[in-house]
């Protein structure tokens, strides 16, 4: 399955992944620059990225605690997620993201 990454510079890279990943680890073996340094706990911001809006709503909805981490990450927008709560699947193959500013 394919994930679009736009990153912070504008570039734009096409990665493979598989459905037993989340978004956030995908970027972080790919190489782009992605903190996460709680490594997935839904303990920080540092995974941060806009969705394209045509994904929104097809991946899952926002909990309370994505939500709380979100309400201390910089620059959010209302298709702002955390990538490491996001699982990639085949309903998402293809996904289109922007990595946030840190």
């Amino acid at each position: 399955m394919k994930l679009k990454v736009t990153d912070r510079e504008g570039n734009k890279h096409e990665l493979e992944g598989d459905s037993e990943s989340t978004i956030m680890e995908i970027l972080r073996d790919s190489g782009l620059e992605i903190e996460a340094s709680c490594g997935g706990c839904c303990a920080c911001a540092t995974c941060h990225v806009y969705v394209d809006e045509k994904w929104l709503n097809k991946i899952p909805p926002i909990d309370d605690d994505e939500e709380s981490m979100l309400d201390q990450a910089f620059d959010v927008r209302i298709s702002s997620r955390l990538s490491c709560q996001i699982s990639l699947s085949e309903e998402l193959d293809g996904i289109e993201l922007e990595l946030a500013p840190e």
